[in-house]
């Protein structure tokens, strides 16, 4: 069977069936949906939006975390050619009400108590909602999402109206083309209010098809999902899953995931570089612990991971080396990570390269892609296909889609895979879309060896200082997070004479840094005026800067004592920097930097 539609998917494995498609924890115990359960669900969610009045065309949001019943609404709606609004449950107050005022949704599905909360606040700036479920049983005074599936089964196993409105499913299905609305994602972006990107079923499906065959999975291969499924990142991963039959585990949440691996044991997950950035820092703060001759071999055997090349580059001792470091470091890595895992799939930021160097290097394959939610959304990844994984890449350009590079270094994309157009904003489809339709990507980038696509930077966080210096900040800001002790950091100096940072510490590891040097942590605030620390962290950024250009050296820098959050309004869902928001909560500090103008 052809799929050409995302919601075909549903009816491509009916000869392979699976007990465990979906699975959640439930009461501490793994709870798993079949392939027929799943399929009997879509089609009571597809009867009961019918039911309550829904046409083709109309839309609903999901607001909620990665659970099997966000997949159940999403293909319910497909299959009757409603279009799906999914909201970040972390988005603001204020994003929330623009996206369902903006999209005219008429139903809303959410999980958290606390999104109930924000509807009721803005339940009359939303005249077009005409019903709202929620999937927590907690929530008493909303209706209940398990009553409306259970009228939407009652309907299709009724002897006398279910033949009539499977049939009138069935019909609608038939109506739908691989060119109509599949979705609208609101980008929240890191400046401007959200837009809305309008993307069709072929836009998924290309991606899906071009994206099969970057490792090598199975019926019986596991997932592990985190990552929020609102978003196009995870999103299509998840498609990527059912139209592969592979099985998809939904983590309880970001703090149980150490847990979840272990229990799953997954072949594949797919994370950002702050997650894998944790992982390391972890792997490293467990092997401090260490004492004598055992934290003596960990440490080897990480300055061996950190000077790995690909492909067995190193030569044959160097390979030796590796053999024992694996038998007896790396080995052990691998069973924090649940020991049958494939590969782990990062995008959504620069990946530091001694991250991918040091996590391949232990056999936990880090294929590092790039792509927007305005391309469905990947463009270009590193793959398990014979030599297709370059350290510090974004891989090789996928199937069907061209990319050139514009003569002032952006990235220009096309394809299958690009968006339909903003929703309901011509003039900014007109700013990303050219006449040859290519759409403009905002990125800065280059190709490696011909074919290897290499991200150098945003186009509009690139800066200039008073002497005209262009400062790319993205791969500073990388080299600066090297440092064991620096969580977060920002780059900056537009306009200035020099390039200077704001830095948000590690607390965790600064922790175990003043035990090791007998200083009392008292607080966030108080560690950032410590001297050792920061002649700690200086000492590093000077190392560092030897490896940068003169203009690009960071000269000065000022702690932060709060990490920089989505809560906090200045990170995006995806944990992009809102660079604006960020200069503005720290202006003191800024002025404090850039005061005698002396570098």
């Amino acid at each position: 069977m052809e799929v050409t539609r995302v919601f075909d998917i549903l009816q491509l494995h009916t000869n392979n069936p699976k007990h465990d498609l979906l699975a959640y924890k439930e009461n501490k115990e793994w709870k798993k949906i079949s392939t027929q359960e799943f399929k009997d669900k879509v089609d009571y969610v597809s009867a009961a939006l019918l039911d309550i009045g829904l046409q083709p065309g109309d839309k609903i949001s999901i607001i909620a975390n990665n659970i099997p019943e966000w997949n159940f609404v999403d293909y319910g709606a497909q299959q009757i050619n409603i279009v799906t609004v999914p909201v970040f449950p972390t988005a603001s107050l204020h994003d929330m009400q623009f996206i369902l005022k903006d999209s005219g949704v008429k139903a809303i599905f959410f999980s958290a108590k606390d999104i109930a909360k924000k509807i009721e606040s803005i339940r009359e700036e939303l005249p077009e909602v005409e019903y709202i479920y929620t999937f927590n049983r907690e929530v008493e005074h909303i209706k209940q999402f398990s009553d409306f599936i259970e009228k939407g089964k009652q309907l299709v196993t009724s002897p006398a109206v279910g033949a009539e409105i499977i049939n009138k499913i069935r019909t609608i299905s038939k109506t739908i083309t691989k060119d109509d609305l599949l979705t609208i994602l609101y980008t929240s972006g890191t400046t401007g209010k959200p837009k809305g990107v309008m993307l069709i079923h072929s836009n998924i499906v290309s991606n899906v098809k071009a994206c099969q065959t970057f490792a090598p999975f199975d019926k019986m291969s596991r997932a592990l999902s985190f990552l929020p499924l609102n978003h196009v990142y995870e999103r299509m991963l998840n498609t990527l899953y059912l139209y592969m039959n592979i099985s998809i585990y939904y983590a309880e949440g970001f703090e149980k995931i150490a847990d979840n691996l272990k229990e799953v044991k997954p072949h594949m997950f797919v994370t950002v570089p702050r997650l894998m950035e944790r992982v390391y820092d972890k792997l490293v703060g467990a092997g401090e612990k260490l004492s004598g001759a055992k934290k003596k071999i960990f440490f080897w055997a990480l300055d061996l991971a950190l000077e790995y090349e690909l492909y067995g580059a190193k030569g044959p001792v160097y390979e030796l080396k590796r053999k024992i470091a694996d038998k007896l470091v790396y080995s052990k890595w691998r069973e924090a990570l649940g020991g049958e895992l494939i590969c782990v799939a990062s995008g959504g930021a620069a990946l530091q390269p001694r991250l991918a160097r040091v996590f391949n290097c232990a056999k936990i394959t880090i294929l590092e892609g790039y792509g927007l939610t305005e391309t469905s959304p990947v463009i270009a990844v590193n793959s398990m296909e014979p030599d297709s994984i370059r350290i510090g890449t974004v891989g090789t350009v996928i199937k069907n889609v061209e990319v050139k590079i514009a003569e002032d270094g952006e990235i220009l994309v096309k394809g299958p895979n690009v968006m339909l157009g903003y929703y309901k904003n011509e003039e900014a489809t007109k700013e990303v879309m050219d006449e040859d339709g290519y759409f403009h990507t905002g990125d800065i980038g280059t190709f490696v060896e011909g074919r290897f696509l290499k991200i150098t930077d945003r186009k509009k966080e690139i800066f200039k200082t008073s002497s005209g210096k262009y400062i790319a900040p993205l791969m500073i800001e990388n080299k600066i997070k090297e440092c064991r002790l620096v969580e977060q950091c920002m780059v900056i100096g537009e306009g200035e004479k020099f390039a200077s940072a704001l830095i948000v510490p590690a607390f965790e590891n600064v922790k175990d840094w003043c035990k090791t040097n007998k200083i009392d942590f008292v607080s966030n605030e108080h560690i950032i005026g410590n001297a050792e620390l920061r002649k700690t962290i200086n000492a590093f950024l000077r190392e560092m800067n030897k490896s940068l250009a003169p203009y690009e050296q960071i000269k000065r820098t000022e702690l932060v004592s709060k990490i920089w959050s989505i809560d906090s309004g200045e990170l995006t869902p995806k944990m992009s920097m809102k660079r604006k928001v960020i200069k503005e909560n720290n202006k003191v500090l800024i002025d404090k930097i850039f005061a005698s103008g002396e570098d």
